[in-house]
């Protein structure tokens, strides 16, 4: 079997490595569709762009060749993410950035499948919670290690707000004496559930103190 790296003419590897980062940028701007705000970051871009055309260089480099491939293998094992993944979700994301690169450079079809299928599953659970949650229902539930900018509603009041008692972002809930207060803490990844549910209860009486922090 020829060498990856002599089988490919130069225009080819470029158009390769366009690929790749393209492959990459599609499932980070996927992503911001589908509102998950962490990957919205420059650093998260540059990320998604360069970690799988850099994967595709280094098995170019390491293919067919034994001697360079172990000493490639040790000169990784020195370099380590510092920065701790902050979900399941963004670990995943890694390894198939890792796998796309690697998949460029055997076989480029198969990068473009594993993308397209990333994205579509990606799409469309997005899509049946967003329909869901349109009939008050959830497929899932926030977590404070997702690595989301949530935007956070807190209320202070006087009486029991069953608006706010029943809403399904509920994250705390307790009640202080002398005086008595019902306390709520509200928190969403999209800032128009804060907006509306504030349109709903400003009005309300028994409001002692409404306080927003609206997600960066």
């Amino acid at each position: 079997m020829n060498n990856l790296i002599t089988s490919y003419s130069y225009f080819e590897h470029l158009l390769l490595t366009l690929l790749a980062s393209g492959l990459g940028l599609s499932i980070r701007y996927v992503l911001g569709y589908c509102k998950q705000s962490w990957v919205m970051t420059m650093h998260h871009t540059l990320s998604y762009c360069l970690l799988p055309s850099i994967t595709m260089i280094i098995t170019f480099l390491i293919s067919g060749n034994l001697a360079l491939s172990l000493g490639m293998i040790g000169a990784l094992s020195i370099v380590r993410f510092r920065n701790p993944v902050k979900s399941p979700l963004e670990l995943v994301l890694f390894f198939a950035l890792i796998t796309i690169g690697i998949g460029t450079a055997v076989n480029f079809k198969l990068s473009i499948l594993l993308t397209l299928m990333i994205n579509i599953f990606i799409f469309s659970f997005f899509k049946i919670d967003e329909n869901l949650k349109k009939k008050n229902k959830s497929l899932f539930t926030l977590s404070f290690e997702e690595g989301l900018n949530l935007n956070t509603l807190e209320v202070a009041s006087s009486k029991e707000i069953s608006e706010l008692e029943n809403n399904e972002n509920l994250k705390q809930f307790f009640v202080s004496s002398n005086p008595k207060n019902f306390n709520y803490k509200i928190q969403s990844i999209d800032k128009k559930d804060i907006d509306n549910l504030k349109e709903i209860i400003k009005k309300n009486p028994s409001i002692i103190n409404i306080d927003i922090n609206y997600a960066r």
